[in-house]
């Protein structure tokens, strides 16, 4: 039987993140010198001039939620010993246009290493999963989830739209110096991906309103819907044996204002970096395509026994096609500034920005944000603690990580949330890699 893919990934995406954010993440590490393969991930000129001889991660797995919906109280992390309960655990804010985010991104075997003084070469290998729910009237939401203690509302909402899509990635990145004269140095990079869709699930409506008597418990809808998945896809088993190939593209620049010779402490004043991400899409074929005239009123009881793909189907008219669908990557723009205040103190700031629009269906798209972050950076330690606006959170996010080694752990969250008692987001990350750090020139 098909889930509630919506409801069932924002469950799995909350309890990953609870379980996870006692021990790690990754927020703030990205600019570190040190970062290696891990630093093409935001711009693939970073792989160019590294401060690594060879890099080879072994394994990394980053995890990131939000919502505007649902505030936590995590200050208390060991009362989720024994499970996490939405009903007593969490404070709701219903809104008529409510978001849900999230995405797992897990980096297995990968490496660095450069050709010469000029050229650098980088292979990645990752599995990626995003949730996007944008626009839902929040107690809509409530009562489709089960919830029994909602009051009478209406609602009306434009441009709801939902997604999950999950696939790997198989990239090639080449780096290169292309400019330096007297103290300007600039680097060019891109990233080739080969991609191995797993499948998605989405949904959207331009408009569709709702209404909700609490004495009879009958939700009465308005509009359409459009509601569809990949062939095969099952979002509480998702693998990788049926995929669907695409491609895709990282590209990206980076300045450097030198005014040191000493590079083993640091040779720059000021690194800045522009880069393209996710450039590029997967089509599916034989996708379910289900279209639902949603003027009805029905008993709400119905989302107790039902997924939300059994109570369409058992009370909307609706028609089904097959379809080729494009399910496009969260393509976005990122750009860092890196000043070095001393050889060690830096401080950074780093933007992401989504080109994707919520109303681009299907499309999975990045949150927001804008982070500054002081890092002390050594060979074999950094230590950085990040400070983020975050799309859909009107308070800051707080963290803290370090890097000894082969190891990086940290949170782009974890303070914030230890200290707050309404948590809207929460980000986790930890690494293993094996780190050969270049001897010095001179």
């Amino acid at each position: 039987m098909r889930k509630s893919y919506f409801k069932l990934l924002l469950t799995l995406l909350f309890a990953l993140s609870i379980s996870l954010v006692k021990a790690q993440s990754y927020v703030g590490s990205t600019v570190d010198n040190y970062s290696g393969v891990h630093s093409v991930l935001i711009n693939p000129a970073n792989a160019a001039d590294s401060r690594m001889k060879l890099d080879i991660n072994l394994f990394s797995v980053s995890a990131f939620v939000g919502n505007d919906f649902i505030s936590i109280d995590l200050s208390d992390i060991s009362k989720f010993d024994n499970g996490f309960d939405f009903d007593t655990d969490a404070e709701t804010n219903p809104m008529d246009n409510n978001n849900f985010f999230g995405n797992i991104d897990v980096l297995g075997p990968s490496a660095l290493f450069n050709l010469n003084e000029k050229s650098s070469i980088g292979i990645t290998t990752r599995a990626r999963a995003f949730f996007n729910i944008h626009n839902i009237g929040g107690e809509l939401y409530e009562v489709t989830s089960g919830d029994e203690d909602v009051d009478n509302f209406n609602v009306s909402m434009d441009d709801l739209s939902g997604v999950v899509h999950a696939w790997a990635e198989f990239g090639l990145t080449y780096g290169r110096v292309v400019v330096e004269k007297d103290k300007h140095f600039l680097k060019a990079g891109a990233t080739i991906k080969y991609l191995a869709g797993a499948g998605g699930v989405f949904g959207f409506s331009p408009n569709l309103s709702a209404n909700y008597n609490s004495t009879n418990e009958a939700l009465t809808t308005a509009g359409n819907l459009n509601y569809g998945y990949t062939s095969g896809f099952d979002s509480e088993e998702i693998d990788f044996a049926d995929i669907t190939g695409g491609f895709g593209a990282d590209l990206g620049v980076v300045y450097e204002f030198r005014d040191s010779d000493n590079w083993d402490e640091n040779p720059y004043k000021l690194r800045v970096g522009l880069a393209v991400t996710d450039i590029g899409a997967i089509n599916y074929s034989g996708t379910s395509n289900f279209r639902y005239d949603m003027n009805a009123t029905i008993d709400a009881n119905e989302f107790d026994e039902k997924d939300l793909e059994e109570v369409l189907a058992d009370n909307y008219p609706g028609s089904e096609t097959l379809e080729k669908t494009k399910f496009g990557l969260p393509t976005a723009i990122q750009v860092f500034a890196d000043y070095s205040i001393t050889n060690r103190f830096f401080v950074s700031a780093q933007g992401a920005l989504s080109v994707k629009k919520v109303s681009d269906i299907p499309v999975s798209n990045i949150i927001n944000a804008f982070s500054v972050t002081p890092r002390f950076e050594m060979r074999w330690i950094s230590v950085y603690s990040p400070i983020s606006v975050r799309q859909y959170d009107s308070s800051l996010a707080w963290g803290f990580g370090f890097r000894a080694g082969p190891v990086t752990i940290g949170s782009g969250s974890i303070l914030t949330n230890l200290i707050s008692s309404s948590s809207k987001s929460a980000d986790v990350y930890v690494g293993l890699k094996i780190p050969l750090y270049k001897v010095s020139p001179y």
